[in-house]
């Protein structure tokens, strides 16, 4: 994430009033560790969960168990409910939430390595974004995090 799209990000949500607040899976919390890189963040990051573990998206965040059971971690339905958990949760105004599949293993035919879902809850209205990304596991966080960071400054 550059600092440019950071502070637009930055001002962006300062300018509409807007708190943000993050779940996170396969970015590991490098999403809240980019937002809070800038100074002055806490006027507008509430915080954020990282639910690497299914049981953590379900306890914390909401997801519910037959999500999870039928559509997987990785999914649009878990991304979903992830982001309008996480914004209920920590009563933000928006939610974002990433899963997916860094690698270099865990991948399937169905659910390749660089599958990720990004959704961003905002008062009822959520948006899901699929992204196959490739390179190794970092390449793979990195281009999430600057895509999801991305998404919320359009969404806004």
């Amino acid at each position: 994430m550059t600092a440019i799209k950071e502070k637009t990000l930055a001002e962006k949500l300062k300018a509409s009033n807007l708190t943000l607040a993050v779940a996170e899976s396969c970015t590991g919390g490098l999403i809240g560790h980019t937002i809070t890189n800038k100074g002055g963040s806490s006027a507008y990051f509430k915080g954020g969960i990282i639910a690497y573990n299914n049981d953590v998206k379900r306890d914390l965040l909401g997801v519910k168990a037959a999500t999870l059971k039928n559509f997987g971690a990785v999914s649009k339905e878990t991304a979903r409910e992830m982001a309008e958990g996480i914004r209920l949760r920590l009563k933000a105004d928006i939610g974002i939430s990433v899963t997916g599949i860094a690698g270099p293993g865990g991948g399937s035919i169905k659910k390749p390595v660089g599958l990720v879902y990004i959704a961003i809850s905002k008062r009822g209205k959520v948006k899901v974004i699929k992204e196959v990304f490739s390179g190794t596991r970092l390449t793979v966080k990195k281009a999430t995090a600057k895509t999801a960071l991305q998404a919320v400054r359009d969404f806004i």
